[in-house]
């Protein structure tokens, strides 16, 4: 739903129940049967994750180390997950408790109106599930009244408190599903990515779309609009003829433009080559063998009291009057094709993503089912847009999108939104996944506005992956902080004319240009930048100019050795400067081992020495063991 809020348009612990939130009682998701979940077999839980992002961690820094084969392809089963702690998953549980603190204020004014009415968390690391948890109201509100722009509520009897297992339309989520469904015909050889669509589907090459690709479906630069108003057709003849007769507002491959339309013609094209519809392609390519029991199109009505509810759709503001939508597809396209669409239309639950999340991470495997090949996942995941900057996308997967993904983004940070107010992020180089699903639209579409839920969480669980000082360098390190707004700075003590080269350890992750790391020299009369290299301390690399003397954006989520010649000078002063200036921030900035020198390499200043350690100025940076 585009034109709604979805992407490219404005939108786009463990413990037992306890109080909390604005709205009811927080409920824990472990499962009945000891708290082993889907995985009681794995005792381990750790599955691939080497559980820290420190150098010492060999494993954690990307999915080399995470059960792959020499040459990067996964092992040929997946594991499966098993519900544990943060401290099994390699996670913080203080800031996995904070996940649910933060998330759970948008449950009151969001700043006027609750941004949702009731929310279901989950996040993983590796094969351990740490944090899943129910906060809120499934249904809240009886209706919405638009003269005095409020709800009315549910009888307290009729009142539907959210559980960890509470079904969501799960709205664009349902792309996801879709594309995949898509590279499993590539695999089989029934479908080819650059083939136009029309040589699969004639009747879509009509008003000058024969030469979109099916990639360029996939990618979002077939060049066709948002959406169109399917729901006002008579029947699926007049529909499908509106998409035939639709031209592209653009040269195919020439724009990006996130839109309905080209899932809904995937789903058709799917439909075309396989002789099978849409929703036995979903349980018998994903759902039947992930095991995700309660994930399909069109639930049956034995569903609807374990189903969120959504809006009380009515126009002006919806484009159907059906009034208070339970357990049928909100969006309304999707609606009018029977609940089977490309582009919206699956109901599913954190428990059962959670076990696709993990699926993808694996490399396509789940336990024993394997519903694509490694290959096919890298292809699902590696950005087709390179020519459209800041509309990173993978083949249905939006790639390193800060606007929800916060401080998890990275280039190979993978995931998608849903107008309902759903959300999975997977991070293949921390080997985590985050699944946020909140009734965002209840009672109405207009209360909502914006992904910052969706922001607090990911930036909780970038902040639960520890990033653990290097060996031999102390138990901490200094940390910026992820948000430092005014600025932070780290400042050593004043060098002597002899000093010839700074010598640290560093590690970042920024949003890329807008926050940045400086390393500057201070005097008298003001601050000026320090030019300066970098190189991965785990492994052999070119080092890396910084001729500004600043570090921004992605640095792999390691540490780096960093080396700074100081030029001739009276005493000056050296120090670090953090600062953001974007909305939404990134992990911060480590500094560790700082040494200076003189031009024979004798050392001046050493900050393992008590001595000269108490003699660095921190303001906003702290000593941090993660």
């Amino acid at each position: 739903m585009p034109g709604n809020g979805e992407p490219g348009e404005d939108e786009h612990g463990a413990g037992g129940a306890r109080s909390g939130g604005a709205d009811g009682a927080l409920r824990d998701g472990r499962s009945g049967d000891g708290g082993h979940g889907l995985g009681a077999h794995d005792p381990g839980g750790h599955g691939l994750g080497a559980h820290g992002l420190g150098g010492h961690d060999p494993g954690g820094h990307g999915l080399g180390g995470h059960g792959e084969r020499e040459g990067g392809e996964r092992e040929a089963g997946g594991g499966v997950l098993r519900w544990g702690s943060a401290a099994e998953a390699g996670l913080l549980g203080r800031e996995l408790e904070g996940m649910v603190t933060d998330v759970g204020r948008f449950l009151g004014p969001s700043p006027v109106r609750p941004w949702c009415a009731g929310a279901v968390l989950l996040a993983g690391r590796g094969r351990t599930v740490a944090l899943h948890r129910a906060m809120g109201w499934a249904a809240r509100w009886a209706s919405y009244d638009e003269v005095r722009d409020t709800a009315v509520g549910l009888a307290p009897e009729l009142l539907v408190p959210m559980t960890p297992d509470t079904v969501f339309d799960v709205a664009s989520l349902t792309k996801l599903f879709t594309a995949i469904l898509a590279v499993r015909q590539v695999e089989r050889g029934t479908l080819e990515l650059d083939e136009r669509v029309a040589a699969y589907l004639p009747e879509f090459g009509r008003a000058g779309k024969a030469g979109i690709t099916v990639r360029q479906l996939l990618g979002h630069t077939s060049g066709l609009r948002a959406e169109l108003p399917l729901y006002e057709a008579p029947d699926r003849e007049a529909r499908l003829r509106l998409l035939w007769d639709e031209a592209p507002l653009d040269p195919p491959g020439t724009a990006y433009r996130y839109s309905d339309l080209n899932l809904i013609a995937l789903h058709l094209l799917l439909e075309r080559v396989t002789g099978r519809g849409l929703e036995a392609l979903l349980h018998e390519g994903i759902t039947g063998p992930l095991g995700m029991s309660r994930t399909r199109f069109a639930p049956p009505p034995s569903w609807r009291d374990e189903t969120a509810a959504t809006e009380d759709a009515r126009r002006p503001w919806a484009r159907l009057d059906r009034g208070m939508v339970r357990g049928e597809v909100h969006d309304e396209n999707a609606y009018a094709m029977g609940g089977v669409a490309g582009h919206a239309g699956v109901f599913s639950r954190a428990r059962d993503l959670a076990v696709l999340a993990r699926a993808l991470l694996d490399g396509g495997a789940y336990g024993s089912a394997r519903i694509l090949s490694p290959a096919s996942v890298r292809l699902l995941l590696t950005d087709v847009n390179p020519d459209f900057p800041g509309h990173a996308h993978g083949l249905g997967f939006e790639l390193d999108q800060r606007w929800y993904m916060g401080a998890l983004s990275g280039p190979h940070t993978a995931g998608h939104t849903g107008f309902t107010g759903t959300s999975l992020v997977l991070d293949p180089d921390a080997d985590a996944f985050l699944i946020l699903l909140a009734n965002a639209v209840h009672p109405v579409r207009t209360w909502r506005a914006g992904s910052a839920p969706r922001v607090a969480a990911a930036d909780r669980l970038a902040r639960a992956i520890p990033v653990r000082p290097p060996a031999g360098t102390g138990p901490t390190a200094w940390f910026s902080g992820m948000a430092a707004p005014g600025g932070a700075t780290l400042a050593l003590p004043a060098t002597g004319p002899g000093a010839a080269r700074l010598t640290c350890l560093v590690w970042w992750d920024t949003a890329p240009d807008a926050d940045r790391l400086v390393l500057e020299a201070t005097t008298a009369s003001g601050a000026r930048p320090v030019p300066f290299r970098t190189a991965p301390l785990d492994g052999p690399a070119d080092p890396l100019p910084h001729p500004d003397g600043t570090a921004t954006g992605w640095s792999g989520r390691r540490w780096h050795r960093l080396t700074a010649d100081l030029p001739p000078a009276p005493a000056v002063r050296l120090r670090f400067r953090y600062e953001t200036a974007s909305a939404t921030v990134g992990r911060g900035a480590y500094v560790t081992a700082l040494r200076l020198l003189d031009d024979a390499g004798r050392t001046l200043f050493d900050e393992t020495r008590p001595a000269d350690a108490s003699r660095v100025e921190a303001a906003g940076w702290h000593r941090s063991a993660d």
